[in-house]
């Protein structure tokens, strides 16, 4: 029965390249013809398949070439003895056959290794005595009587027992004498010898009996050969031969060759040899198993004996010492367990962390030392590992807060023996580090300024975040709160105007800006937040134009030749902007003859300018003044306001007097009289009722105003006396205290009409229309008092 390992291949050819492992089987001895050997399965569904046997060492007819059958959808291939396999362990216990598998285009080769075990049951005769041809031995007849001939048993068998003798007739005259087999299983020459008995063939049926029935037949012919006309002889009667132990069996080892005619070769011992052979016909010396010194110490010297020989004349012969000396080969690398090491850790791990222990054995030396050494790929010349003996540890402080610093370290261990050739292993190591958010984010306190009539998403700047943790300043930005008109990007930092300003409202903003780090941790929620604060000023932009109070002004002034005189004082403020309180004053239009000038906001009437003619008339003037803001703030708003004065000469307004003598002095300015009016801006609809009746009210009233003017013109021409007084007073320079004046003037008043209309009635008293009092005015000083 064949003892066959468990093993069905399945190699899928057209979808895979995958190369063949060898296969090794065991096979008794015992086996004979026919026997399965073993069966290969294959996957071949596009095309026929072929499988073939190359060659078979030691060369030998034992095996069939290879069937392949298809069997349920793939296909099986068969190894098989042949009907001339013979097979015997002591001879050769071990066979290499070469098999190739063809599916199309893909081609597959592996070895087959067939080792041929003992079969202590198996008993068989030696040679090919028991062929049915039998076994042909020449033998010259000069050998030595009682010479051993042939072996008819393998040695060992001798052991079991076995009885050997020749059953067929050795009577003479054609035997010189009997021929006979010893208990190592020799044939023997007769003890007479063989000399003349040249030419002779002699036939011997010989039977071996094992005992318990058991027994094999053979033929043994022996031709008797002339005296050899030559000698046989080695060129070196010794030899030495050196041989690494990993030749394959088959290899070559050594050829040797002798002088003589038809020579051939044989080991006389050790016999059997079970690691060499010999070739019969050219001499060379082959392996017929593995010489792994491992497993097979005594394979390292061996001492072969090798005899050479004519093949007419077999008794002249020669023999040669051959020494096989077997040298140990390094030829299997350490061997390391884990074979590949990836590990993943923080960039936090503490130096002298371990992040693994290698271990290594040499296969071809077990006990040996190894070298280990560490070596960096990416990135190169790194000192973040190292490796004390087998233990691989955390040589410095991981940071991958600089680009490129880590987060993998591609590095190897270099394991050698110190066998020859020298053998290496080479153990990938991969260690990621993962980031840490180690750092908080943090910004400077910044300061911004902006108008406050910068349109909406108007840029005030940019918050400079920072954060040391890689990818550098990987950072979100929030506004804490949501009142102020401001915001800010979240990706760029850049704060942005989203609402209007008002500088009269509010003038600063302090805003607390949150900063939120990301995608700097192996674990993508944990976060650290930092904050500061940001200023924004806004600046004051001129937006309200002055306001004067009131917008437009009518008043008489009286003047005289040489005088100047105060008209008025122009009042204009920012309801807005109270703060505001610089202003620039010009007359922009009505100042003809340049009489009037500004001194700050105070209209002076000036008749000191030479050249100009003195008015004899009444004449009124329609002043533009224009006011404008004159502070830092651009732009610079104005407004216009208009003043009209009616100018009344002094000559125009004497009035002759005989009773008394004004006792103002005649450096006094005349009176002024000031009518205000009020500025009312009425809604749209009222302005349009308003205009439609004040035209009507104003057609009804038109006639009514030209006789007014009339009469008022005679008034003027025929001043009263009152007025001529005091003209002529002031034009004589009298002067007399001010408390004569107003005892003159209340004397008068008992005597004068009441008509505030009319002037030739006029005192210098005025009377305050919303009050009801009376005032005086000094027309010197300008002041005025209560009465």
């Amino acid at each position: 029965m064949v003892l066959l390992r468990p093993l069905v291949l399945l190699v899928a050819l057209v979808v895979s390249d995958l190369h063949c492992l060898p296969w090794f089987i065991n096979v008794s001895e015992s086996q004979g013809p026919g026997t399965i050997l073993q069966s290969f399965f294959f996957n071949c569904s596009s095309y026929i398949p072929t499988l073939k046997l190359l060659h078979v060492q030691p060369p030998t007819n034992f095996f069939n070439p290879p069937s392949l059958t298809r069997w349920q959808g793939i296909y099986m291939g068969k190894i098989t003895l042949s009907s001339s396999a013979r097979l015997d362990a002591l001879a050769v216990n071990h066979y290499e056959l070469q098999l190739r598998f063809t599916c199309g285009n893909h081609t597959m080769e592996g070895p087959l290794s067939v080792d041929v075990q003992r079969d202590p049951d198996h008993i068989q005769c030696a040679g090919r005595f028991a062929s049915p041809a039998g076994e042909i031995i020449q033998v010259p007849e000069m050998v030595t009587p009682g010479a051993q001939l042939y072996t008819l048993l393998l040695p060992g068998m001798e052991l079991q027992g076995a009885q050997m003798s020749i059953t067929s007739a050795q009577d003479p005259p054609y035997f010189p004498g009997h021929f006979s087999i010893n208990g190592q299983g020799w044939l023997q020459a007769p003890s007479q010898g063989l000399k003349g008995q040249a030419q002779k063939v002699f036939q011997l049926q010989i039977l071996v009996n094992f005992g318990q029935g058991q027994s094999c037949h053979g033929m043994l012919i022996v031709k008797v050969l002339p005296a050899p006309s030559s000698q046989v002889s080695f060129l070196e009667q010794t030899q030495n031969i050196t041989i690494p132990e990993n030749l394959v069996p088959g290899s070559k080892v050594v050829q040797v060759q002798a002088r003589g005619f038809d020579v051939r070769y044989e080991i006389l011992s050790p016999m059997p040899c079970p690691l060499f052979s010999i070739g019969r016909v050219d001499g060379l010396v082959r392996t017929t198993a593995p010489l792994e010194l491992a497993q097979a110490p005594g394979a390292a010297v061996t001492r072969l004996q090798v005899k050479a020989f004519e093949r007419l004349w077999p008794w002249a012969s020669a023999k040669l010492e051959l020494t096989v000396d077997v040298q140990s080969i390094n030829r299997w690398p350490p061997h390391c367990l884990p074979a590949m090491l990836v590990t993943q850790i923080p960039e936090t791990t503490p130096v002298g962390t371990v992040l693994n222990t290698i271990t290594c054995t040499d296969p071809d030396s077990p006990g040996s030392t190894l070298d280990y050494q560490l070596m960096f790929h990416r990135p190169p010349g790194a000192a973040s590992l190292c490796l004390r003996d087998t233990v691989l540890q955390v040589n410095a402080t991981l940071d991958c807060d600089t680009p490129g610093a880590c987060f993998q370290h591609a590095a190897s261990i270099l394991v050698l023996d110190n066998g020859q050739p020298l053998m290496t292993t080479e153990v990938p190591i991969l260690v990621m580090v993962t980031p840490v958010n180690e750092f908080a984010p943090s910004c400077e306190p910044r300061t911004f300024r902006v108008r406050e009539d910068a349109r909406l998403h108007t840029l005030l700047g940019s918050v400079l975040g920072r954060d040391m943790d890689y990818p550098h300043d990987s950072i979100e930005f929030y506004i804490s709160g949501g009142s102020a008109p401001f915001a800010v990007d979240r990706l760029s930092g850049e704060v942005r105007l989203l609402g209007p300003l008002d500088y009269e409202l509010q003038k600063l903003y302090r805003l607390t800006v949150l900063l939120t780090d990301h995608s700097q941790d192996q674990d993508p929620t944990y976060h650290h937040s930092g904050s500061c604060t940001i200023t924004i000023e806004v600046e004051d932009v001129n937006d309200h134009a002055p306001e004067c109070e009131p917008p437009f002004q009518e008043l008489t002034i009286h003047s005289h030749l040489g005088h100047s005189v105060e008209v008025t004082k122009v009042s204009c403020r920012i309801p807005e902007e109270p703060h505001r309180l610089v202003f620039s004053y010009s007359i922009v239009g009505g100042n003809s003859q340049s009489r009037f000038s500004l001194q700050g906001a105070v209209l002076v009437y000036s008749d000191l300018m030479l050249g100009l003619s003195w008015p004899e008339q009444p004449h009124t003037y329609e002043l533009l003044i224009h006011v404008a803001d004159a502070g830092p703030s651009t732009p610079h708003l104005s407004t216009t306001t208009t003043v009209i004065v009616h100018l009344v000469p002094w000559t125009a307004s004497k009035v002759a007097t005989s009773t008394r003598r004004a006792t103002v002095s005649s450096m006094m300015t005349p009176l002024l009289v000031t009518d205000m009016e009020a500025f009312w801006q009425p809604e749209s609809w009222f302005v349009v009722v308003l205009t439609v009746t004040s035209a009507l009210l104003l057609l009804a009233l038109g006639w009514l105003l030209s006789k007014l003017l009339q009469g008022l013109t005679q008034v003027l021409q025929a001043p009263n006396k009152q007025a001529q007084a005091l003209l002529l007073n002031s034009s004589q320079g009298t002067e007399g205290p001010i408390e004569g004046f107003m005892e003159a003037q209340k004397m008068e008043k008992t005597q004068a009409p009441s008509s505030v209309m009319s002037l030739r009635h006029f005192d210098g008293r005025a009377q305050d229309s919303r009050t009801g009092r009376n005032y005086l005015f000094n027309t010197h000083t300008g002041a005025r008092s209560w009465v």
